[in-house]
């Protein structure tokens, strides 16, 4: 599996009104992560193990019988110019005892939004999904990377928002009534995981008409992101003070696939923190297309970490198989 696993989802759900939790949406995000694009089953199993080697949290099993037990009863309500829907996405959840699996059933109604995506879907990262601790931000995260090609979010209209933020229901209740309980518990702190732990960096606007907020944009931007959260990990020698194992392997991972594999050289930059970091930032700018124009992508990294002098050629003569 991928150290980074892009997920994709119909843009029909990123904007769909729900209310999930923390843990409903990391679960939500990693049953979409499992889904298997030629195979349209309804039955998905998910290793709770997997989830807590990834998050780092561990997971008590009523807390979890609660949380699916609530996101079996809750709905997606979807809406378009033709119409309006409420959709549920299980037909049932089982639990395997003895093996920490969690069996979720989906419903034919939801097939769609996970399958036929065509050209309109919202692409964005489970480990930086993951990564985010407010329900809020997971939420906002989501509905920044539908638009993160554009630089900038569509107009919401800003009770339409609090809505798909589960925030205000149809009655015209409201969780938070002040705009300023807005920016200090969902917005700003949402803006502030967003642009810590994933590869966007936003920031929002609100716009007034006369005495009152109407509509609230997002601006979209990329961003390098050093840290990113490993899906296969692997043993490896003690990490450098300040960083966890998996940075370590992400940096030995980008080294092998640039054919950087001389011993000496390798435990240089993989015992020194900044260049670790560095090849994490590296990684992400591959990703982004950033070097795509690069003549050696080795010879560019080993330039940036300092252990190759651009006119004279490296510091190790062996740096590389190339």
């Amino acid at each position: 599996m991928n150290q980074e696993l892009e997920i994709r989802q119909h843009n029909a759900l990123t904007n769909a009104r729900y209310e999930y939790t923390e843990l409903q949406l990391d679960l939500f995000f990693f049953i979409i992560s499992k889904l298997r694009k030629d195979e349209k089953d309804t039955i998905y199993q998910l290793d709770i193990r997997e989830l807590s080697s990834l998050t780092g949290k561990r997971y008590n099993g009523a807390y979890l019988h609660k949380a699916t037990a609530d996101m079996g009863s809750r709905m997606l309500e979807v809406e378009d110019a033709k119409e309006y829907r409420q959709i549920w996405m299980f037909q049932q959840i089982r639990y395997i005892k003895g093996e920490g699996i969690i069996e979720f059933d989906l419903t034919k109604y939801v097939l769609p939004y996970l399958f036929q995506l065509k050209n309109n879907f919202t692409s964005y990262e489970l480990a930086a999904a993951l990564r985010l601790t407010s329900k809020y931000a997971k939420r906002i995260y989501q509905i920044c990377s539908q638009w993160k090609d554009l630089g900038e979010t569509k107009k919401y209209d800003l009770q339409d928002f609090k809505k798909m933020l589960g925030l205000l229901d149809e009655k015209g209740n409201e969780k938070m009534e002040r705009i300023s309980q807005l920016r200090e518990k969902v917005l700003d702190v949402a803006v502030k995981q967003i642009n810590e732990h994933t590869e966007l960096n936003v920031s929002y606007t609100l716009e007034k008409r006369g005495k009152t907020f109407k509509n609230i944009t997002f601006t979209v931007k990329p961003q390098a992101l050093a840290e990113t959260i490993p899906f296969d990990l692997e043993p490896g020698a003690a990490s450098p003070a300040g960083l966890a194992p998996h940075q370590v392997e992400n940096a030995r991972r980008l080294l092998t696939q640039l054919s950087i594999t001389t011993p000496e050289l390798v435990a240089t930059i993989l015992a020194s923190a900044a260049h670790v970091a560095a090849c994490n930032k590296f990684a992400h700018d591959l990703k982004t297309g950033k070097h795509a124009k690069a003549h050696s992508l080795s010879g560019l990294l080993l330039t940036i970490l300092g252990l190759k002098k651009p006119a004279n050629g490296p510091l190790f003569d062996a740096a590389t198989k190339k």
